[in-house]
């Protein structure tokens, strides 16, 4: 099969036969347009050529909505979706053909986004470029994915923010009565606001002292949980499970059961409970301005300086990998006195093994392996 180079005005174009049909395809310039005919004829001889559809970037926009986004990530993430796509994307990619749309475009896009916010935020949009023109890739919407080679933007690490332990004694001293117990058992379970606030005291199995995390609040209603890891069950401390007792009968009653319910017994406000009962606590208590999300860091901390296993640690948590508990807080290790007990621990454990060998379970082992493979 073959096909021509064709001329319009000064536009130059592949024409190429195609089930009974003359196709024509743009290339600009002659150059661009031999190489379309070269790729277009390979394709039609091979069986791989496809139609691609015309469709622009907003109604292209609406279809992944629909066929994709709204069935498969949670309520809230669809609002940032629909925010960003609206405000963001649709007013500079709006009305392109989406088989126009090049990574030199997308590319300027980010570059321009980044003199305006900080990389998190560029990158969050890369990341849904990425997903859209995924999508569209495998729909057969465009021949090639211009997001392939799209370079993610540099972002830097927010430090995370951390109350000591005598930090957070003043905090719960200068708390008001209705939500000192909350504030308490987001420190010692380390669970995030909107899991805090959907808890149901049938959540708490009071005799293995462990409270099961599989829901959260998002706009006043009930969601699952940020991931398939913040299903979790969190081991609690007896003094917290005797305080939770002692709470079970003076909480306001709800409905729902909730264990941390509003004064009306609703579903608590997060943003209510930041803004006029946190933040008062702090300046009562004269602290530094810290976000509710500290109370979860402190007790990544405090797990972290008691030396329990990092991969305890991000199961409590609710991680989906030990290295996301490491790139958090990996530089909590550091500290010294932590050091230096890791340091004793393994001191311990080598010179007991060598004073006493009877008690090493590895050479007890070994002996026990050797005089069953030598029975005489």
């Amino acid at each position: 099969m073959k096909g021509s180079i064709q001329k319009k005005g000064k536009i130059y174009y592949a024409v190429i036969p195609i089930a009974g049909k003359r196709k024509w395809f743009r290339g600009g310039t002659r150059k661009d347009a031999e190489k379309i005919l070269a790729e277009k004829v390979v394709d039609v001889s091979q069986g791989t050529y496809r139609e691609i559809p015309k469709i622009n970037f907003l109604e292209f926009s609406k279809i992944w909505i629909d066929n994709h986004a709204r069935d498969n990530v949670k309520p809230s993430t669809l609002l940032g979706y629909n925010h960003t796509i609206e405000k963001r994307l649709i007013p500079i990619f709006g009305s392109l053909q989406m088989s126009d749309i090049s990574t030199r475009a997308i590319q300027s896009y980010i570059t321009e986004r980044r003199k305006d916010v900080c990389g998190k935020t560029a990158l969050n949009e890369v990341v849904l470029l990425k997903t859209i023109f995924k999508h569209a890739y495998k729909w057969g919407y465009i021949k090639l994915n211009p997001c392939e080679l799209i370079e993610r933007p540099r972002t830097i690490k927010a430090e995370i923010e951390i109350l000591e332990p005598m930090e957070i004694g003043l905090l719960l001293d200068n708390t008001s009565a209705l939500y000192r117990m909350a504030f308490k058992t987001a420190i010692l379970t380390g669970a995030r606001a909107g899991e805090l606030w959907a808890l149901q005291w049938g959540d708490l199995d009071w005799n293995s002292k462990k409270l099961y995390i599989h829901r959260a609040v998002w706009h006043n209603k009930f969601q699952t949980p940020k991931s398939k890891s913040a299903i979790r069950k969190i081991d609690l401390p007896d003094d917290l499970i005797s305080e939770l007792r002692k709470w079970k009968l003076a909480c306001p009653l709800s409905e729902k059961d909730l264990m941390f319910p509003s004064q009306e017994g609703q579903i608590t406000c997060h943003d209510n409970v930041y803004k006029r009962h946190f933040q008062p606590a702090l300046r009562r208590a004269e602290l530094r301005h810290v976000s509710f999300h500290s109370l979860r860091h402190s007790n990544a901390s405090i797990r972290i300086h008691a030396g329990q296993n990092i991969k305890y640690i991000s199961s409590q948590l609710g991680h989906a990998s030990v290295k996301i508990t490491l790139d958090t807080y990996g530089h909590l290790f550091n500290d010294e006195d932590f050091n230096r007990q890791q340091v004793n621990m393994l001191e311990k454990t080598f010179f007991n093994a060598v004073r006493n060998p009877l008690e090493n379970p590895l050479q007890n082992a070994k002996k026990e392996l050797t005089a069953s493979a030598n029975p005489l």
